[in-house]
C-alpha cells in the first residue's frame, strides 16, 4: 500500500486528489497540508475534501509530516511547490508536482534536484491530454510547413498564469516537430495592425471566463483546409486521477525527473 500526503489539502485539486486516493486500490492518504495561514489547519482532511473523516488533521507545512507519508503530490503554486521539492530532495521522497507557471529558472532548480530523488512533473495529468501530446507531435511532423499552427487554452476565470503550461507544452511538441524553437517563433498576443502572418509563427492564444475547467484546441490550417485536435476536460477528476496513478507508480523508481509519458509508457 502507497501511502500519499497531499500538498494544498484544501484547494480545489487537493480536495479532488484526496477523494480519489479513497476511491482507488493500493493507495491511502498518509497526511495532508496546507499553508500555515489557512483555516483548514487542524482539521480532518477528508471532512475538508468533502468526503468521510480520515482521522488525519491538515498540517501547517510539509515538513512535519513528511515521514507519514511514500510520496508528495502536490498542486499548489510555483513558488511553495519548489520549496516542496526542496524538501522532497532533502529527505529522498518522491514527489508528483502538477503545479504550473514555473520560471525556466524554478524548471531547472526542479531538475537538478531530481538527480537525487525521484520526480514526476507534468503541466497536465490527465491521460487525454498526454495523448494529445503525441497526436500533435505525428501531426505536426506530417502536416509540416505548410499548415499554420494556433493554439486556443480556455480555463477558468480563477486561473493565474497565462498561457496555460498545457498549452505552452502543446507549442513546444509542435515546435520541436517542426524543427523550431517557441521562445523564438511563440505569438501569445496579436492586436491592431499586425500585418501577415510569419510562416513559422506559432500563436497561443488564452480565454479566461466563469468555471472552465480546461479546453485545448491545436489547429492546423492550410490553403483549402483545417484540422483541430480538440481536448476538453469537464472534471478535475481527470487530472486527480492521473496524479494519483503516478504517484503509485513513482514509489520504488529511481532518481530522476519524470513526465506523464513515462508514467503512461508513451
Amino acid at each position: 500500500m502507497v501511502h500519499a500526503i497531499v500538498a494544498g489539502a484544501a484547494g480545489r485539486m487537493g480536495r479532488r486528489i484526496i477523494n480519489m486516493i479513497q476511491r482507488t486500490e493500493g493507495i491511502g492518504l498518509g497526511a495532508a497540508f496546507e499553508r500555515p495561514d489557512s483555516p483548514a489547519v487542524g482539521q480532518d482532511a477528508g471532512i475538508v475534501a468533502g468526503s468521510a473523516p480520515q482521522g488525519i488533521d491538515i498540517a501547517g507545512s510539509l515538513d512535519p509530516v513528511i515521514d507519514q507519508g511514500d510520496v508528495i503530490i502536490d498542486f499548489s503554486v510555483s513558488r511553495a511547490s519548489l520549496e516542496h521539492a526542496r524538501t522532497a530532495a532533502l529527505h529522498k521522497r518522491p514527489i508528483v508536482i502538477g503545479t504550473t507557471g514555473f520560471t525556466n529558472e524554478e524548471l531547472e532548480e526542479i531538475r537538478g534536484l531530481a538527480e537525487g530523488f525521484p520526480c514526476v512533473l507534468a503541466p497536465n495529468m490527465s491521460v487525454g491530454i498526454n495523448l494529445l501530446y503525441k497526436l500533435v507531435e505525428t501531426a505536426a511532423r506530417v502536416l509540416g510547413d505548410e499548415y499554420d499552427v494556433e493554439i486556443i487554452e480556455a480555463h477558468h476565470r480563477m486561473k493565474k498564469d497565462a498561457p496555460s503550461g498545457t498549452a505552452l507544452q502543446l507549442g513546444k511538441v509542435a515546435a520541436a516537430s517542426l524543427g523550431r524553437d517557441l521562445e523564438k517563433v511563440g505569438v501569445f498576443e496579436r492586436h491592431g495592425l499586425i500585418g501577415e502572418r510569419d510562416r513559422e509563427e506559432i500563436g497561443i492564444q488564452t480565454v479566461r471566463a466563469g468555471d472552465i475547467v480546461g479546453e485545448h484546441t491545436v489547429l492546423f490550417g492550410g490553403v483549402g483546409e483545417r484540422i483541430e485536435l480538440v481536448h476538453r476536460a469537464s472534471s478535475r477528476d481527470t487530472f486527480a486521477r492521473g496524479a494519483v496513478r503516478a504517484a503509485m507508480w513513482i514509489v520504488g523508481r529511481p532518481p530522476g525527473f519524470y513526465n506523464m509519458q513515462d508514467v503512461l509508457g508513451f
